[in-house]
């Protein structure tokens, strides 16, 4: 099928957040799903121009896809090296409901699709938590790689976690005023320092509250009648969404969940990674179908 993609801004503030929309040049009445990336990421995770990636695959199968890049990353504007004051508290109760009301109002009478990878999906449980009513308004929840606290260790975690990101990320971008990541080949796209500061704590498995204003997501989660959940995590990630940490967060969430590790041991072609689980060739076999699966009937058994 052949696709249609365009670039939307959606109004935040003083941002502007760029929405990559992909959809059938046919158009197809199908419940629109909105994608949210991860940290030092942005939206292409998900597509390429060319029609790779999950959203593309997605929207080839009739479904209105809406690829996000969250403050300051990928298309939005202002970029963070202009304007790098805002942390995640501003995603969580800002940018995301921003996108889902903007979305959900082009599309009334269908729920939204929630689909995030790594951080992004600590993002969206972070707003459920602080907005239950959006839950209603949800059909299916599908996060690839999420974890809020790292606990396995191992040399690659003492590396990538507790020395580069927790220290010298920090002291980087106190020296500059930002995390310039995308210079310095650490990431696809830059943060800001407060959003290092506030991530670290969550990262260190401490206690599920927001370090800008004190708020309880652990408390307030049990409170949420959450939508449908898919936790899918890899055999190969073996820091940054270890099955794990996975399966912890989706605990803390209190939410039943569908867990699927993504390996050969588990009839898949790859042993998948953190990255590659979105990337690579063989996931349009192997994992993309049981996603368009799910989309027709999420169920978390």
């Amino acid at each position: 099928m052949e696709l249609l993609q365009q670039s939307l801004f959606i109004p935040c503030g003083e941002h502007q957040l760029h929405v990559r929309h992909i959809q059938p040049r046919v158009a197809v009445h199908a419940e629109p799903i909105l994608m949210v990336h991860g940290a030092i990421e942005n939206g292409r995770i998900f597509y390429t121009e060319s029609g790779k990636g999950l959203a593309c695959f997605l929207a080839r199968h009739g479904y209105q896809v809406y690829v996000a890049d969250l403050r300051g990353r990928g298309l939005s504007t202002p970029a963070i090296a202009v304007q790098a004051g805002h942390g995640q508290h501003e995603l969580i109760t800002e940018d995301l409901p921003a996108l889902h009301r903007w979305i959900a109002a082009r599309h009334a009478g269908f729920r939204l699709h929630w689909m995030a990878h790594s951080w992004g999906g600590v993002i969206m449980a972070s707003t459920l938590v602080r907005l239950p009513e959006l839950a209603v308004q949800i059909a299916s929840l599908v996060f690839f790689g999420t974890k809020r606290g790292i606990s396995v260790q191992n040399p690659e975690r003492w590396l990538k976690v507790d020395i580069i990101w927790n220290r010298l990320a920090p002291w980087l971008a106190r020296r500059s005023g930002f995390l310039a990541a995308r210079s310095l080949k650490m990431g696809a796209d830059d943060e800001s320092l407060r959003y290092l500061q506030e991530t670290i704590p969550w990262i260190k498995c401490g206690p599920w509250q927001d370090p800008h204003d004190g708020f309880a997501y652990d408390e307030a989660a049990a409170r949420v009648n959450w939508p449908p959940l898919w936790m899918i995590s890899a055999k190969a990630d073996k820091v940054l969404g270890h099955p794990t940490d996975v399966r912890r967060f989706s605990a803390e969430m209190g939410s039943a969940t569908r867990h699927t590790r993504l390996g050969k041991d588990n009839g898949n072609r790859l042993d998948y990674d953190h990255i590659n689980m979105l990337t690579a060739p063989q996931a349009q076999e192997d994992h993309f179908p049981q996603i368009l699966a799910w989309l027709l009937n999420p169920q978390t058994a």
